[in-house]
């Protein structure tokens, strides 16, 4: 500004000096702001990804729960039991024992003849055995199975023109892709290769030409679209018992697909999941759709009347204005949005707001802790909370409001008060039933392996491939959560399914109705 331009009269000169000092506050201000921002992005891009908050002394880490999308950087996310179990109850380190139920063979090291004598001339006793075990593999092979039916005919027949020689043969059983080449245990090491241990197609096609086996990765995808669409009754099975339950929780991811109708290649279409069912035996569904609106979720909820527990995304908030429906919040996403504050401040964010946030979260984490180790029913639970994580509730409240009068709201700490102060009533949620859990980790953890074989496989080639996916993911998700190792499982899905003809035999093969000691047998 130029001298000459300055005002003569003192009140306006103060003026004027008065709106430069609030502009300049403004500005330092919003400088702060993007200097909290670079910080919080480089740590993004450069730092760790699995937002460990660091303790000192004997205090415990305290693990955060990430996005899938966050959480596809870590092969083994530490959950947040497993952080605060005492150091007498962690996993240790060094040797695991060989499990117990592994076939063995047995190599005889033995002495020779001539050395089992002893220097005075008597003959060694043998009084024990030194054993050692180590492991082996035998890689996998590929077998043919030959399905032999012998034809039979009638010799006094075959001169007779009436209706000619009688020929009987057996029928084929069944098969889930008839006058195929495939048999079901094959179909289930596709499925699960790809879906539950990430690897593409291309991939395997790779593996199988090592083994001698020309198998395309078209051949590979058209397996896994024909048998999604045979276990589509299970599917609907799963959704009805996702709407018969007390509780659904719901996430979704991103996916690209190609091939969409009046849609660009790169634009991005999402993957649902819903986790629910019946306590003791949980389902999980996904569902592939082009779009993120609210209305998907109303979709796939149906009738349901219960608690609905999400993330902060607001494409959810339309249901939790639905009769019957309970909405709760997700502490794990409050908590996420501190541990940004104190990432982008560093060591001054020691003895702030967001580290005193984060350690009275990480009580109430503590008594989640304390119910499961002492193994308490839900109503236990529902009054442990009111005695021991209500008052902590409170004290963060009264934080929370306390801050935001003198916080900037467009600052990072700003934010993270404003998110948990708009959704708190959904927060305390948890509160009212010992079933329920503070945060929607039930969600994230099983979308979890989608977005982990996102980052290998990139995106589907169809929507055809996209629904198919959908599926096997529901089906050894389900598996999984009931305790089923996922092979075993989908081998014996794929070998009984073609011959389920009633709704009572097909419901029978969903996971939660199958003894895991079954599986061991018949795989």
């Amino acid at each position: 500004m130029d001298i000459n331009s300055l005002p003569d009269d003192p009140a306006a000169l103060k003026a004027l000096i008065v709106n430069m000092a609030a502009s300049q506050a403004d500005q330092q201000e919003h400088i702060v702001q993007l200097e909290q921002r670079l910080q919080l992005l480089n740590l993004i891009i450069y730092g760790p990804k699995s937002e460990k908050k660091p303790r000192t002394g004997q205090e415990q880490q305290l693990s955060l729960f990430d996005e899938a999308e966050q959480t596809a950087e870590e092969h083994k996310p530490q959950t947040f039991e497993e952080a605060c179990a005492p150091a007498s109850t962690r996993r240790k380190r060094g040797r695991r024992t060989i499990p117990a139920d592994l076939p063995r063979v047995e190599i005889i090291h033995d002495l020779p003849e001539s050395e089992k004598a002893c220097p005075c001339g008597a003959k060694l006793v043998r009084i024990g055995e030194e054993v050692s075990e180590k492991l082996d593999i035998v890689p996998a092979k590929i077998q043919v199975i030959r399905h032999i039916r012998p034809k039979y005919a009638c010799r006094a027949c075959e001169g007779v023109e009436a209706h000619g020689p009688t020929v009987k043969t057996v029928p084929m059983p069944p098969q889930i892709i008839p006058q195929g080449i495939v048999t079901p245990g094959l179909l289930a090491h596709v499925a699960v290769a790809k879906y539950a241990d990430a690897l593409p197609l291309y991939r395997q096609e790779d593996q199988f030409a090592r083994l001698g086996l020309d198998i395309s990765r078209g051949t590979l995808a058209g397996w896994m679209i024909r048998v999604a669409k045979a276990c589509e009754p299970l599917i609907d099975m799963i959704i009805t018992a996702i709407r018969s339950g007390p509780i659904v929780n719901m996430d979704e991811t991103t996916v690209q697909v190609l091939a969409e109708p009046g849609r660009a290649n790169t634009t991005k279409s999402f993957m649902w999941v819903a986790r629910g069912g019946t306590p003791g035996k949980p389902v999980v569904l996904f569902r592939y759709h082009p779009s993120r609106a609210g209305n998907v979720a109303a979709e796939i909820l149906g009738d349901f009347k219960g608690y609905l527990q999400t993330d902060g995304y607001s494409g959810y908030e339309a249901l939790g204005e639905r009769e019957g429906l309970r909405h709760l919040g997700c502490l794990a996403h409050v908590r996420r949005k501190f541990v940004e504050v104190e990432k982008s401040t560093g060591k001054k964010a020691k003895g702030g707001t967001a580290h005193a946030v984060l350690d009275l979260i990480g009580k109430l984490y503590g008594v989640e802790h304390q119910a499961e180790k002492q193994q308490l029913n839900p109503e236990q639970i529902k009054v442990l909370r009111a005695e021991k994580s209500r008052p902590i509730l409170d004290k963060i409240k009264a934080l929370l409001d306390a801050r935001a009068a003198t916080t900037p709201p467009k600052s990072l700490l700003g934010k993270a008060i404003g998110y948990a102060l708009k959704r708190w009533d959904r927060l305390v949620v948890y509160l009212e039933d010992g079933r329920l859990r503070p945060d929607n980790n039930l969600a994230e953890n099983a979308i979890r392996p989608f977005a982990v074989g996102r980052k290998n496989w990139l995106f589907s080639g169809h929507p055809r491939g996209a629904d198919a996916s959908a599926t096997i993911y529901s089906l050894i998700e389900t598996a999984k959560a009931n305790g089923l190792e996922p092979y075993r499982y989908l081998r014996h899905l794929f070998e009984h399914l073609p011959a389920a003809t009633t709704d009572a035999q097909r419901k029978a093969l969903l996971p939660q109705y199958i003894d895991p000691q079954s599986l061991i047998i018949l795989a």
